[in-house]
């Protein structure tokens, strides 16, 4: 069967998509230990540091989990919590009473979906309150070791300046994605996804910029259509 290139071209850009096989070696040589910035000891702490990082930063969200974990180190524990309580220690990161009942509620359905562990199923990852597939992604793939690509703002921008998609639907960046790397030959079930998310989220925060990328310092501008483009 012959491959199939990704379902969306990429916006008008000045060069051609960026090629995928370049990309993730420069990438993976860049950034070869890449791993999440979330703080976590388990699948239940990497999960709920992940459901928390919504709409706020990695470091942040480490500055609040530890006395988190601490107070309510498990589901049964976050179940059984004191809203006011909780609301208390998450409300640096804003919308607190909100991140509150939401974790409250996660607690509960794994206690009692899974007896209080966090399954390796997306489906029924997505199933918890405020899970999502991204979320779900990042937990099967980090602490799973599964190869899944977790499309988060990063991963997205960079997606979009490389070539490889025109699209800004989390689900449909990550089709294009896997499809430009089946194209280029990399091979993408071989290829780990996972921690090639984790390296282009690493680039985005540190030289990509959403603002200002970075292109004179950058391991990828011969191949990025994008580079010196305003």
């Amino acid at each position: 069967m012959s491959r199939q290139a990704p379902s969306s071209p990429a916006r008008d850009l000045p060069g051609p998509p960026a090629d995928a096989a370049a990309v993730a070696l420069r990438l993976a040589e860049e950034h070869p230990g890449a791993r999440t910035e979330l703080d976590h000891r388990s699948a239940g702490e990497l999960l709920v540091a992940t459901v928390l990082s919504a709409q706020t930063t990695d470091v942040r969200v480490n500055q609040v989990t530890p006395g988190l974990f601490a107070r309510w180190p498990d589901a049964a524990a976050l179940a059984a919590a004191d809203e006011e309580d909780l609301t208390a220690v998450v409300r640096p990161l804003g919308m607190g009473a909100t991140r509150a009942r939401r974790l409250i509620a996660l607690g509960r359905a794994l206690v009692e979906r899974h007896g209080g562990e966090v399954p390796d199923d997306q489906d029924a990852l997505e199933a918890l309150p405020g899970v999502g597939r991204k979320t779900a992604h990042v937990v099967r793939g980090v602490w799973f070791g599964r190869s899944l690509l977790a499309v988060d703002t990063h991963v997205g921008r960079l997606a979009r300046r490389l070539g490889w998609t025109a699209r800004t639907a989390p689900e449909k960046v990550e089709q294009d994605v896997v499809g430009r790397l089946a194209a280029d030959g990399t091979g993408a079930p071989a290829e780990d996804l996972t921690l090639l998310g984790l390296r282009l989220i690493l680039h985005g925060r540190r030289v990509c910029t959403a603002r200002a990328p970075r292109c004179s310092e950058c391991v990828l501008a011969d191949l990025c259509p994008s580079a010196g483009v305003a």
